[in-house]
């Protein structure tokens, strides 16, 4: 089984050799991190995990970044378990935990002009994270970007319409 972080690391590293500042530019450029804990830091952590597993190892190549030190390249095991994981992540429901659900859960405790004030400041947050959203999205992007982030846009649409309906 494959974190999330982990499962982001070895698609990138699947899709060709990569070091680990490339792989950060990836995960910003993608807006990956808004759905996956994966700080810079972390990036080198999950790698050595990875060739721990024997799902990626380091090859020779020319250093494309002055401070990458290894590159890394996914082994056979490593695109066999990217590719199960995806499709494992892509096919299962797995329930999400959001912190709205316990605020909601417990919203009788808050005065009626404070939980309005509440749900008013989150939909101002959904309303201009769409917006930041739609803009990071690109249009020339693979397919499958695209679709990472018309989910995203889709999911705050839903929200939006949701706290819309509550007011």
């Amino acid at each position: 089984m494959l974190t999330d972080a982990e499962l982001t690391v070895l698609g990138l590293v699947v899709e060709r050799p990569r070091h680990g500042y490339e792989l950060d530019e990836v995960v910003s450029e993608r807006g990956m991190r808004e759905w996956t804990a994966l700080g810079f830091s972390s990036i080198y952590y999950v790698l050595g995990k990875l060739r721990d597993r024997g799902l990626v190892t380091e090859v020779a190549e020319e250093r494309a970044h002055a401070k990458a030190k290894k590159t890394y390249a996914a082994t056979d095991a490593g695109r066999r378990a990217c590719a199960a994981a995806a499709e494992a992540a892509i096919a299962e429901l797995r329930p999400v935990h959001p912190p709205l659900l316990a605020g909601l859960a417990n919203s009788p405790a808050i005065p009626p002009e404070r939980l309005a004030a509440a749900l008013a400041r989150r939909a101002e947050a959904v309303a201009e994270r769409l917006v930041e959203v739609r803009r990071a999205a690109q249009a020339d992007a693979p397919p499958f970007v695209r679709a990472i982030f018309d989910y995203s846009v889709k999911q705050l649409e839903a929200e939006a319409a949701w706290l819309e309906g509550l007011a």
